[in-house]
């Protein structure tokens, strides 16, 4: 029977698609629009040990084809998380992903440690060791084979939870950043985070995004995610999650295709909320059209 399940290791998702880190807050105001429970998992917004302001100025700047951010991790800290939204998250009736972010392995030790005391209202916890839009400290972890290795195998000793390793597109050779992650404990990988870039106001002469930099996403960097997450998928015996420019259930299809066990969906839910609802309703009528299980399509890919 045709069916759009998917499994990322172990967990069972209702659907491939998972709402992207940052782009969903913690579910409250989606919620509203839709019932999140046509979803895989909700990614939380970033989370950090003490609470975040983010950056100064301007934040966003919309691009060709996409979007740059420099948010800056505002959040409001682990303890108010667990405190106010945890347990909304656990309403909703998909899977509760809960995104970690820091400035140094002790960071991560410390928020993953605290997180496995509620280690059964957390499905996953997915790592971000890819911060291209905070002015320091996380962005090297990620692009660092020893490093990578070094906090995951730190935080494997915490926990049983699935660990997804989400990972920066910033460098030179994903595959061996990735499968060093594998080594060291990961359950996922998560390909990709945004691309670092910029842009200029000609009138001032000055980037737009105040913090100089941001991370870009959006349809741009699809072909860039698409790549990566074939090349990991070749080389990695734990799932890979693929992220980066969804728009269409064409998309979904093309990133199973390359390997994706799921799909995140960030920038295109902010331009248009409700577009997972679409995407969904398409992904149905193409397995019932195509009489297959939508997981079948993974690792699919056949290269010339």
């Amino acid at each position: 029977m045709s069916s759009i399940n998917v499994k990322v290791g172990d967990l069972a998702l209702n659907s491939p698609l998972i709402l992207a880190s940052g782009t969903c807050n913690f579910g409250h105001e989606l919620s509203s629009y839709y019932d999140l429970s046509i979803l895989g998992g909700l990614s939380s917004k970033g989370l950090t040990l003490l609470p975040r302001l983010g950056n100064e100025g301007c934040r966003v700047a919309e691009t060709e084809c996409g979007m740059l951010n420099s948010v800056g991790l505002q959040n409001p800290g682990v303890e108010s998380f667990i405190k106010n939204d945890l347990d909304y998250m656990n309403t909703l009736g998909t899977k509760v992903i809960i995104n970690v972010a820091g400035h140094s392995i002790e960071d991560y030790v410390g928020m993953v440690s605290r997180l496995d005391q509620f280690s059964s209202k957390i499905d996953a916890l997915e790592i971000n060791l890819s911060c291209p839009n905070v002015r320091a400290g996380c962005m090297s972890i990620g692009s660092e084979r020893d490093q990578v290795s070094e906090v995951v195998s730190a935080m494997r000793k915490l926990t049983k939870l699935p660990l997804w390793i989400k990972l920066t597109p910033n460098v030179t050779d994903i595959k061996s950043i990735a499968y060093a992650a594998q080594e060291a404990g990961a359950d996922a990988i998560v390909l990709i985070n945004t691309l670092l870039g910029m842009v200029i106001d000609i009138k001032t002469r000055r980037p737009v995004l105040h913090n100089n930099t941001g991370g870009y996403s959006g349809p741009g960097i699809k072909p860039v995610a698409i790549r990566m997450v074939a090349e990991c998928a070749s080389v990695l015996s734990i799932p890979v999650i693929g992220c980066g420019g969804v728009m269409t259930y064409e998309d979904v299809i093309e990133f199973m295709i390359a390997g994706a066990s799921a799909v995140q969906i960030g920038t295109g839910s902010l331009v248009h909320p409700t577009l997972p609802v679409k995407i969904t309703e398409d992904l149905i009528d193409y397995v019932k059209k195509n009489d297959i299980d939508l997981s079948s399509l993974t690792g699919t890919l056949r290269m010339w």
